[in-house]
């Protein structure tokens, strides 16, 4: 089977962030039965699950109709595992490959009851094609209240129907309606970035970083080799919708962030279950290359939908180098799965946790902050307003965050106030925010 490694978003476990595929696809009739990739789903569980140990020893197959439903039994005897999937092969490989998915193009979030805002629109989206934009409210979909909606089915549910007619309400009041359909969304990885005179000399370098997905790779090489040339120390990453993606890119961000200071010194380890780790288990080295830079301090920008490979990335530039986080908690993610092709489809069992140089990976509970902020929805993601920029900037050059109050006087904001999946399974690019 063909293995290929990601980290992906989801709940927090007692050990959970980042993924994997492998070997020849499952193909032919009798494989490709139902029988057949439930038999297909019950023997990789049992061969590459984190937590194989608590599967049952016996499991008929009859009593589980489809593959997916059997995966859903088998995950539930861990029961912090909310991360295991089956999705389409195609899907998987347009999103991680290219970053394109088919949906709405947007996150949302709910700031107050029944107070849904936009947090982030792609713009190559359909969303964004129709005039959406960050901050704007979410009035009704078909005629139908937000209230009336969240008394019901929840507006997760109606966000995968298409299309619909949105009432917004814009940042400064006015109000329209326009009718957006699903489409092919292709996402940024790195929706902006710049070189910011801090004064005296000193040059910080910002990122925006969207999603752990290839089509980031050759944008690093720009961005960091611009940063080494202005010689910029301090770096702000910003990764505050973040779910995570691919364990190569992250390690190669790893690169270009710690490749100078920490030449091959332990960036993350990746330990699998007693039956794998044998031949799975790795260590990954710092690689210098030609961009890396010479990094003092690095600060994130995180919110509580920061996670997997951004924790990964996180939590293992830390035994290096002065890493603050700006913003909220992280979400707590430090497994992963590995990814296993059958019959056109991939299952994502959870198969590794990571841990960084210094043998930590337990942050289940989210990467603390260090720094609260606000991700004030009213504000630009990186404008010099922006209370997580406010922050980061005065810890750069203070060494200290001024006292930003959150709404309601949170310490970060609630997930439960998310737009959530119902038990946050699904497919990496379903944010517990978002409506793709």
């Amino acid at each position: 089977m063909r293995k290929t490694v990601l980290i992906l978003m989801a709940a927090a476990l007692t050990s959970c962030g980042s993924d994997s595929v492998t070997g020849v696809p499952q193909v032919g009739d009798a494989a490709c039965s139902n029988d057949g990739q439930k038999q297909f789903v019950l023997d990789n569980m049992r061969a590459w699950y984190l937590w194989n140990d608590l599967l049952p020893t016996q499991v008929n197959l009859n009593d589980h109709a489809t593959p997916e439903a059997l995966l859903e039994y088998l995950s539930s005897f861990q029961p912090l595992d909310s991360f295991s999937f089956i999705n389409s092969a195609e899907a998987d490989s347009q999103f991680f490959g290219e970053g394109k998915y088919e949906g709405y193009g947007f996150s949302s979030r709910f700031v107050a009851t029944d107070d849904l805002r936009l947090s982030r629109v792609f713009t190559d989206s359909p969303a964004f094609a129709a005039g959406l934009a960050r901050g704007q409210q979410i009035l009704s979909l078909n005629g139908r209240t937000i209230a009336d909606i969240e008394a019901n089915e929840g507006v997760g549910a109606v966000f995968d129907t298409s299309p619909l007619d949105f009432t917004m309400r814009e940042i400064g009041g006015g109000e329209f309606t326009v009718p957006v359909a699903h489409g092919i969304v292709t996402i940024d990885p790195v929706p902006q970035w710049e070189i910011i005179d801090a004064g005296g000399g000193r040059m910080v370098g910002y990122m925006e970083f969207a999603q752990f997905i290839s089509t980031a790779d050759p944008v690093f090489n720009t961005v960091f080799a611009a940063f080494r040339a202005a010689g910029v120390n301090d770096v702000i990453i910003d990764m505050r919708y973040n779910g995570g993606g691919l364990v190569n890119t992250a390690e190669l961000l790893g690169d270009y962030l710690g490749g100078d200071v920490a030449n091959n010194l332990v960036f993350s380890k990746t330990q699998f279950n007693a039956d794998r780790a044998a031949a799975n288990n790795n260590t990954e080295f710092f690689d210098r290359l030609a961009s890396s830079m010479s990094l003092s301090r690095l600060v994130i920008v995180a919110t509580s939908g920061t996670a997997s490979a951004s924790e990964l990335v996180t939590n293992s530039m830390e035994p290096h180098v002065d890493v603050t986080i700006v913003g909220s908690d992280t979400f707590g993610k430090p497994v992963g799965q590995v990814g296993l092709e059958f019959c056109a489809k991939i299952l994502r069992p959870t198969a590794f946790q990571t841990v960084n140089a210094d043998d930590f990976g337990d942050n289940c509970g989210g990467l603390l902050v260090g720094n609260s902020a606000d991700d004030d929805l009213n504000i630009a993601v990186g404008a010099i307003t922006d209370p997580n920029m406010v922050a980061a900037m005065a810890y750069l050059d203070s060494g200290s965050c001024p006292v930003i109050s959150l709404p309601g006087g949170q310490a970060k904001p609630a997930l439960d106030a998310e737009v959530a999946q119902p038990d946050r399974r699904g497919p990496p690019w379903r944010e517990f925010a978002d409506a793709y």
